[in-house]
């Protein structure tokens, strides 16, 4: 199962890396010489071994989460060290989710064009548009099915690609000599086109990311394990590769190295097998897509969406808005590119930006377990020069394609970058006020029978981190606006927490019987439906006699029905009075544009709108005092 869950993205490279780097430098019928041979394989190799093994499998991995890894996961163990490390966990997300677009596209292009061999006549792109339609709708009626399948498939493909490999290392052993690292530095010092072979380098390593953030599903020591087979079996199947181009001589962009090494009687097995691989391969990552999102949304760096749970495999998610809109991105890749060789060049860069982002928290979290600053100057020496390097190889090819994903990126970090500004725009705007000073006139409010009773139990959701403070639209909404009288009024806060999975409350009588807090401090991992928390909170509750909810009502008392429940939401509005910089003011506007278009309040916190009011409140109060007026005399 973890072969295809977290290889999938890297054990598809093969499709398409050698072709991309020969594609990049070698014009069409020209010869291919021995020291470009070599030295490309020796930088996949090293780059296999410094940034996928050294880097992921041995550093990256022993910075779990209680067992979670992924950007974010890595982020939340950070984030309490200093403020502006949103900035590359935000950049990070962004850049996995663009990767999100690329990666079903290029991986099912690839595939499919192996028929091309074949059938020259046959067309691509009709066929890979039809299988990623049929496979993002699959998505919504859950994955088990095809997940049973990942590990004994990509089991098979790993297995193919080091037999296939290796039966062209024994036509030529010394291919064995790409293993010395001095072919890649002979290569990158002399070749005029270093840049752009190190941008198709690259790509054998954009699935490295998926070793970390799937460790919650696979767990670091079969990842690690699995990497030795894994590895093993792509260096064979490169090196085969290359011993091919080797033998061929000359080399155009029609010829793809990885289908030319497979015997004419298996093609179109083989095209079948890389199909599925690469459908594999888009599935993990629309699944890390799905999990991404989720956890943004947790840590209020993603507008609130629609999360379903299509079956009972812990984990499972599926997020229906950004399936379509993962599917249009690709579409809309496939269309534009047409070809695997076009997509190449705006493959990598995304997910270039995101190795970047994780080295910077890889040595935020390293600070955090005091490991020596040598080590940690070290690291990020390494890996900075390292990953600078590819970026700029990657850039190069910009105007070839990169454009799209960092057009697709950028619009991603919009929405993050704007939900997470515009949160900490409210913060600054919400006013706190302590809440003793309310105890007296609220328990003579609930007594109050001159006032309707509004509801008999009266729910608010609080930011409020403390039980001695309120906000103070709580207060006016209880108090002023509609005097509300209740049996019980009910505070309920959310706490976000840095693990996962955890699920905790603690309950505070603020006065007895009448105010009453319950904190929730769970998971950035685990759903908000509040709704049934805080039931389930009542239950046990009344269980222990610690609250009685019986209805107050003279008729319904004697039979001990229980008293309704009301939720009131305060839905924050921007008013044209704000005084707000043009930035804020810009943000705000943006972020209530993202918010209409997001889920509801009630419906993101899985309440039933039936038993809920919303009451619009301005996000900035302005008062007389604000306001300079001149009384002319009579």
């Amino acid at each position: 199962m973890s072969l295809g869950i977290v290889y999938g993205d890297i054990g598809t490279s093969p499709l398409y890396t050698l072709k991309a780097i020969f594609n990049a430098v070698v014009n069409g019928g020209s010869v291919v010489d021995a020291n470009l041979v070599l030295g490309a394989l020796s930088c996949i190799i090293w780059t296999l071994t410094l940034q996928t093994t050294v880097k992921y499998v041995v550093i990256t991995l022993r910075a779990d989460n209680k067992g979670e890894g992924g950007i974010f996961s890595l982020y939340s163990l950070v984030r309490k060290r200093a403020k502006w490390l949103v900035v590359p966990a935000v950049i990070g997300g962004c850049a996995l989710l663009a990767d999100g677009v690329i990666t079903p596209s290029i991986t099912v292009t690839s595939a499919i064009e192996g028929l091309q061999l074949k059938f020259p006549y046959v067309q691509v792109i009709p066929i890979v548009i039809v299988i990623i339609t049929i496979l993002f709708i699959i998505q919504q009626f859950g994955t088990n099915l095809v997940g049973r399948l990942f590990g004994p498939v990509m089991f098979l493909w790993f297995g193919i690609l080091g037999v296939l490999g290796f039966g062209y290392i024994l036509q030529d052993p010394s291919i064995l000599k790409a293993i010395n690292p001095y072919y890649a530095f002979h290569l990158l010092a002399d070749h005029p086109m270093a840049l752009l072979i190190l941008g198709g380098v690259f790509l054998c390593t954009t699935g490295a990311e998926a070793l970390y953030s799937d460790m919650g599903h696979c767990g670091r020591k079969n990842i690690r394990i699995s990497w030795i087979f894994v590895k093993t079996m792509l260096i064979l199947n490169y090196l085969g590769q290359g011993v091919w181009v080797l033998q061929h001589g000359k080399y155009n962009d029609k010829l793809n190295p990885f289908f030319e090494i497979v015997p004419a009687q298996y093609l179109l097995p083989m095209v079948a097998l890389a199909t599925l691989a690469a459908v594999i391969a888009s599935q993990a990552m629309i699944t890390g897509s799905f999990t991404l999102i989720s956890e943004a949304v947790r840590l209020n760096l993603w507008p609130k969406v629609k999360i379903n749970y299509p079956s009972n495999q812990k984990g499972q998610i599926y997020v229906p808005s950004i399936n379509w809109i993962l599917w249009g991105g690709c579409i809309m890749i496939v269309l534009i590119f047409k070809s695997s060789s076009a997509m190449e060049g705006a493959y990598g860069l995304a997910i270039n930006l995101t190795f970047l982002a994780t080295t910077i928290l890889v040595a935020a979290y390293m600070k955090r377990k005091k490991v020596p600053i040598y080590a940690i100057a070290t690291f990020l020496t390494v890996y900075g020069l390292l990953e600078f390097t590819f970026l700029f190889g990657n850039m190069a090819k910009f105007f070839h394609g990169g454009w799209v994903t960092v057009l697709i990126g950028t619009a991603i970090f919009t929405v993050m970058w704007s939900w997470y500004v515009a949160r900490k725009i409210k913060n600054r705007f919400v006013k706190y006020v302590e809440i003793d000073d309310y105890y007296q006139i609220i328990s003579e409010l609930s007594e109050d029978t001159s006032i309707p009773k509004y509801s008999s139990q009266l729910v608010y959701l609080t930011s409020a981190n403390f039980k001695t403070e309120i906000e103070s639209k709580i207060i006016y909404s209880i108090i002023q606006k509609e005097p509300k009288r209740a049996d019980i009024y009910w505070l309920v806060h959310v706490d976000v927490m840095d693990e996962p999975f955890v699920m905790d409350y603690k309950v505070e009588f603020l006065i007895p019987g009448k105010l009453i807090r319950i904190d929730f401090k769970l998971g950035f991992r685990v759903e908000q439906r509040v709704n049934l928390l805080y039931r389930k909170v009542i239950e046990e509750l009344v269980k222990n006699g610690e609250v009685d909810i019986t209805s107050q009502y003279t008729s319904l008392a004697k039979h001990k029905i229980a008293g309704d429940f009301r939720f009131v939401l305060l839905e924050k509005h921007l008013s044209k009075f704000s005084k707000l910089s043009f930035y804020e003011r810009t943000i705000m506007d943006y972020y209530f544009i993202l918010k209409k278009l997001s889920l509801s309040e009630e419906r993101s916190f899985g309440l039933d709108s039936s038993y809920v009011d919303i009451e619009k409140v301005p996000l900035i109060f302005v008062t007389p005092d604000d306001i300079e007026l001149n009384r002319l005399p009579v």
